[in-house]
């Protein structure tokens, strides 16, 4: 159950403050029922772009065959998206929060639902997936750049990775400096990395988008 001591539109600025892995986590856990709504109320509009995004990059033909892993799925809003713009493959999702990982359940959208710490190897084999997605987990408190070496490992060649970047946090956290490595060493080929409104007062975040060579 959610702690009602706080104000439900108050756990955005909790998890953004938390300071360790497993005080995010639970106050995910006591979020999940109510996320989704109070995304709402913030107009986080991340989600779609993301998935409306990866369908650029995936012919018509192959969206019903593509398979997906959606990393820091969280509620399931991601899978969803994927869903609406014509992904009728399968779609795994990966979070730390059981919580989470319950409601999105519940959306039918995901094949395979696994708790997940994306700090650490991903439990997946090299280039199992067609497409990865990261939508909103690149942000304060959450994860730095090291995962996406991880990332596009599991991607396969010819292979398309979607993900969120707190704008703020593209030069100070080393973000840029990650993709240049991986864009350097052969690893990628980096299509995007436009800045978006995605979230009502965020100051805007990167949409990067890398392909597996």
């Amino acid at each position: 159950m959610a702690d009602q001591s706080q104000p439900q539109d108050d756990y955005l600025s909790r998890v953004f403050a938390a300071t360790s892995t497993s005080e995010s986590t639970n106050l995910y856990d006591q979020w999940a029922s109510t996320y989704d709504a109070d995304m709402v109320s913030h107009d986080f509009k991340a989600p779609r772009i993301v998935a409306e995004t990866l369908a650029e990059y995936v012919n018509t033909a192959s969206k019903s065959s593509a398979v997906i892993v959606d990393a820091g799925c969280g509620s399931g809003a991601v899978g969803l998206q994927l869903k609406n713009v014509g992904f009728t493959g399968p779609i795994d999702g990966l979070d730390l929060s059981q919580g989470m990982l319950d409601v999105a359940r519940k959306t039918d959208a995901y094949r395979d639902l696994k708790i997940t710490d994306l700090t650490k190897r991903v439990d997946a084999s090299d280039g199992e997936y067609d497409g990865l997605t990261c939508c909103g987990t690149f942000t304060h408190s959450h994860l730095g750049p090291e995962p996406l070496e991880e990332f596009v490992r599991v991607v396969k060649k010819g292979g398309v990775l979607v993900a969120t970047v707190l704008e703020m946090h593209w030069v100070e956290k080393g973000f840029e400096r990650e993709v240049e490595r991986l864009r350097e060493s052969g690893s990628v080929e980096v299509l995007e990395k436009e800045v978006h409104a995605y979230r009502k007062q965020s100051g805007g975040g990167r949409v990067l988008v890398l392909r597996r060579l």
